[in-house]
């Protein structure tokens, strides 16, 4: 088995602790904390049915949760769910036939978000939302339960986060994604800043690079994982630290699929090549893949790209229809 590369699991050791992340933001539910993270810029729209109490107790910097294209019915579970502002934006989105979990390990924010949580139904004039205690590490959900994974700016609170890309995988159904707005830095934090308390607990020391956060992803077999630039937030001793909207997909592969039987898969565009792991596909030109890799390429953010054909049975289209 291969040892993680320095950083990837960011253990601060007794430095900072789990207990030290609670005290911090235990204080944020009862007086607004302004260093604590960065501001998520809201649409007003998805607040008209939030009271003002959490909106002021919001320390995300992203908005996960309307890039996230929920759908009525969905099941949406929201890690280090606070004050629960991005449940309850969720809440309307998925609506009567849909659930969301807010997961939160500060009583604190859950005695908040619970309260509220009967207002928003109210407003709404249905109760979907529920909170749960519960860590990022070891997250109080079934197995292949969920459709949709969020988390605004609290994965970089975790100094385990293999861990919690494990869970995240083991709680989606196939074909499940995660959405997450978290703080990225664009060099590795060195070790004085990590053991710093303050600087954790304000989603600095524990931020990773783009190139860690996306190994730890794919250490937990996501496909499709999609890295967007949103703003830079601030520079602490010369490193920059930026917000980012993160996307992953949890393979849903046919049963019966094999990496024995081949299909041949044709890119249709926009963009005049592409390139999924080792393969690079021209627009137009016929490459031979296996029945596995033709599903993970059937899936967002390839869906609707692509054209298959079984090359035993069946003759390729013309561009006109494989470009439709």
């Amino acid at each position: 088995m291969n040892e993680p590369r320095p950083g990837i699991n960011r253990d601060a050791g007794d430095s900072v602790s789990r207990d030290d992340v609670r005290s911090f933001y235990s204080k944020a539910a009862v007086s607004v904390q302004e260093s604590l993270c960065c501001p998520a810029d809201y649409n007003e729209n998805d607040l008209s049915h939030i009271p003002e109490e959490v909106r002021n107790i919001s320390y995300g910097c992203g908005s996960p949760v309307n890039r996230a294209q929920l759908k009525s019915g969905e099941t949406m579970v929201d890690l280090g769910s606070g004050g629960g502002i991005d449940c309850f934006i969720a809440s309307r989105y998925v609506g009567q036939s849909g659930k969301v979990v807010g997961v939160d390990m500060t009583d604190e924010m859950l005695e908040t978000a619970r309260k509220n949580a009967r207002k928003v139904g109210d407003n709404l004039g249905f109760h979907n939302v529920e909170f749960k205690q519960g860590f990022l590490e070891s997250i109080p959900m079934e197995d292949e339960s969920v459709d949709l994974v969020t988390s605004n700016c609290v994965i970089n609170l975790s100094t385990q986060k293999k861990e919690v890309f494990k869970e995240i995988f083991r709680i989606l159904k196939p074909g499940g994604r995660f959405v997450i707005a978290d703080i990225i830095s664009d060099k590795q934090v060195p070790e004085e800043m990590r053991k710093n308390q303050e600087l954790w607990g304000e989603c600095v020391s524990g931020a990773l690079t783009l190139a860690e956060f996306q190994e730890v992803a794919q250490s937990s077999e996501f496909a499709g994982i999609t890295l967007t630039y949103d703003y830079l937030w601030k520079e602490v001793e010369g490193i920059k630290f930026y917000s980012y909207i993160l996307k992953g997909y949890k393979p849903d592969v046919p049963e019966g699929a094999s990496c024995c039987k081949s299909v041949m898969a044709i890119y249709a565009g926009p963009y005049e090549s592409v390139t999924f792991e080792d393969q690079t596909f021209l627009k137009g030109v016929p490459v031979e893949v296996d029945e596995i890799d033709a599903s993970y390429l059937s899936m967002p953010p390839y869906a609707g790209n692509f054209h298959f054909y079984d090359p035993e049975t069946e003759e390729p289209k013309g561009n006109d229809s494989c470009c439709a």
